[in-house]
């Protein structure tokens, strides 16, 4: 396909900045969305054994939500019943409760209730590690510290400069996409290998990275789409129902055994992994069951939803309900499924797992291309070194990424030994340290020394996961080794990064930035 060359050069120089804006903040999203992949897994991994007595039987919940109501009133008004249990879901009844004197936005205190073997009540506020949790909210605002509000609009951007860079990319790409198709070109030509490499992950990963912008996208702004369309539509709220029908005159809430009955006869292979009791804004009882069911894709990263009459059972929302849809909720369910992989099983979960590494090595690979082109640049313009800006850039290209892969290594690392002591806010406080040593380092040493450096320091952030595991298998059983193996699989393949990056270190070109012989300490 031929384009005028000046059109090429013009949407390179757009693909270069855009993708140089943004790809810092992609490559966290990318590498921490991989690991959300795995969210439940991770937190039954690093979750703690509960001090409570193993759950109840589900036919024994109604005595464990009158004692609980009984010592602890708050939780008549919302409260969950776990039917699937384990470290991620310590206790068979848990229930929220905001911090005293917070506001509607203040944050809430999570409970567990079970019953002691004598059938005494037994509460706890510790419960499943959110280490998990803050890899995905690291992940939804691309490694930005602030509050959600103010980084969702910010990810949002971020979201539309990475749709244009991949339009401009297919656009510079379009004219030797035949040649440069499967070519893979190794030697000693670098930036030749890098640019091969690049191009090809973008282009064989181009559909998936389109739903992953345009999904972005819509999650950044939801609520100015929907305040758009309520607007549009007569001023209305549009936004998805929060409460169910009241229930029928005289009825009874249904017990959790008759809730699992009646949901099997409505929607049968749909497995029922919690129920959640509460009252809606007019005062009325509700009643929501959330689960999965393999046979569809979920709205959720992990869930399926149903809102129900509390005393038939009947099912009153089914907005969120695979399998019960209609044609508009079954569309929007699909797109967001794309997003969160929340379909076709655990070969589907794998399968975005690498797409999201390689997908956060497409934004290591173009940053690359882009410092390089730069030093090209400024030795045709006859400068003896390279430019303070340009260190600075390779230096971020070198602690960013490996900041963040050693952050994430070493606060999930930290869940075992914090053990039921663990907040979110104490996993977030680790992350931030480790990453801004891992950057100020970088930026303190330059990108030659610092890529060898802070790689040694990533591997032995990625082992201290195993580690963690060996030095807690007393207090806490080992489960799911493949955590420990994956963390192992990647501290490997940065141990065979060091070879070429030192001989690059060593023997290339002076005049570049990836030079130990120009570096400035």
């Amino acid at each position: 396909m031929k384009i005028r060359t000046d059109i090429v050069k013009m949407y390179k120089e757009i693909h270069g900045w855009v993708g140089i804006i943004s790809g810092l903040a992609l490559f966290i999203a990318f590498y921490a969305g991989a690991i959300t992949m795995f969210e439940e897994p991770l937190q039954r991994w690093a979750s703690a054994p509960t001090r409570l007595a193993p759950p109840p039987p589900l036919d024994r919940t109604d005595e464990l939500v009158a004692k609980v109501i009984a010592a602890h009133p708050e939780a008549a008004t919302d409260y969950d019943i776990h039917v699937e249990t384990g470290p991620d879901r310590p206790a068979r009844m848990s229930w929220e409760v905001r911090t005293p004197g917070g506001d509607g936005h203040a944050p809430r205190e999570t409970f567990y209730a079970s019953l002691a073997p004598d059938g005494g009540l037994q509460v706890e506020r510790e419960g499943p590690s959110p280490v998990a949790q803050f890899v995905d909210v690291l992940h939804q605002q691309v490694g930005l510290p602030f509050e959600h509000e103010i980084s969702m609009p910010i990810m949002g951007a971020i979201a539309l400069l990475y749709t244009i860079a991949i339009v401009s990319g297919l656009i510079v790409l379009l004219p030797s996409l035949v040649s440069d198709l499967f070519a893979l070109r190794i030697g000693k030509n670098v930036k030749r290998m890098w640019l091969d490499v690049h191009n090809v992950l973008g282009l064989f990963s181009l559909p998936f990275h389109l739903i992953m912008a345009l999904t972005a996208i819509v999650f950044a702004f939801h609520d100015q789409f929907y305040d758009a369309q309520g607007a549009l539509f007569g001023g209305k709220d549009r936004r998805p129902p929060v409460s169910v029908a009241p229930p029928e005159a005289g009825g009874q809430t249904l017990a959790p055994t008759e809730v699992l009955r009646r949901v099997a006869e409505q929607a049968p292979g749909f497995t029922v992994q919690q129920i959640s009791y509460g009252v809606d804004r007019a005062e009325q009882p509700s009643l929501r069951v959330t689960g999965r069911d393999p046979r569809y894709g979920l709205r959720g990263p992990t869930f399926g939803l149903v809102e129900l009459d509390p005393a038939s059972g009947a099912f009153t929302s089914t907005d969120y309900m695979p399998g019960h849809q209609d044609g508009w909720g079954a569309t929007i369910a699909s797109f967001f499924a794309l997003h969160f992989g929340s379909y076709g099983g655990t070969p589907i979960r794998w399968s975005y797992f690498l797409m999201g590494l390689a997908g956060a090595f497409l934004f290591y690979t173009g940053n690359l291309l882009w410092v390089e082109s730069r030093r090209k640049r400024e030795r045709k313009d006859g400068l003896p070194e390279q430019t303070r800006s340009t260190r600075m850039l390779a230096a971020l290209t070198i602690g960013v990424p490996l900041g963040c892969m050693a952050g994430i290594s070493v606060t999930v690392a930290a869940a075992k030994p914090l053990g039921l002591g663990a907040t979110e806010g104490m996993h977030s406080a680790i992350y931030y340290a480790v990453f801004l040593v891992f950057v100020g380092w970088a930026l303190l040493r330059g990108a030659p020394r610092a890529s060898l450096e802070l790689t040694v320091g990533c591997i032995v952030a990625m082992l201290c996961i195993p580690a963690a595991t060996l030095l807690t298998m007393n207090s806490h059983p080992p489960v799911l080794p493949i955590v420990d193996a994956v963390a192992i699989t990647l501290a490997a393949a940065l141990m065979v990064s060091l070879v070429p990056a030192a001989r690059r270190s060593k023997h290339g070109p002076r005049d570049s930035v990836w030079s130990r012989q120009t570096a400035s300490p």
